[in-house]
């Protein structure tokens, strides 16, 4: 029990040891104050273990996060290490600011400005005439 509801407790034992007359109103409403103030002591006792309980399962969910964000964190780490290094190998973007592009039919090289991009067009090969970006199926299976 805690000290909320142990003194309500004794506050109702004192009630019960001074025999109050329950035929007058000012006893009535002491009586009536006991029994409200202990069914709040139930009601505290009942809401400071429920938050009790919420309380160790957020630490467990913030726990579980913790090593989530840590693997998550890992993986993103090591993917960025192997970005770097890919893009020491890759030379899609000169200094110019051109993007290099492989044609997907005949490997040759081409030039592109990003800037004026569009692929809703279609961007025919120089080389062989085939569409540079083809269009993909909706569905990946």
């Amino acid at each position: 029990m805690s000290k909320l509801t142990d003194k309500i407790s004794y506050l109702q034992g004192l009630a019960e040891g001074m025999k109050l007359n329950p035929e007058k109103d000012s006893n009535r409403l002491i009586q009536g104050i006991l029994e409200v103030l202990g069914e709040v002591g139930e009601s505290f006792e009942a809401l400071a273990e429920a938050q009790g309980e919420l309380s160790d399962y957020v630490e467990s969910i913030d726990e579980d996060l913790a090593d989530l964000e840590a693997d998550l964190y890992d993986e993103e780490n090591e993917d960025l290490a192997e970005d770097e290094d890919d893009d020491e190998d890759d030379e899609d973007i000169e200094a110019g600011g051109a993007l290099v592009y492989k044609c997907p039919h005949c490997q040759e090289e081409i030039e592109l400005d990003p800037d004026e991009l569009d692929l809703e067009e279609d961007h025919p090969c120089p080389n062989c005439g085939k569409e540079l970006f083809p269009e993909l199926p909706d569905e990946v299976d």
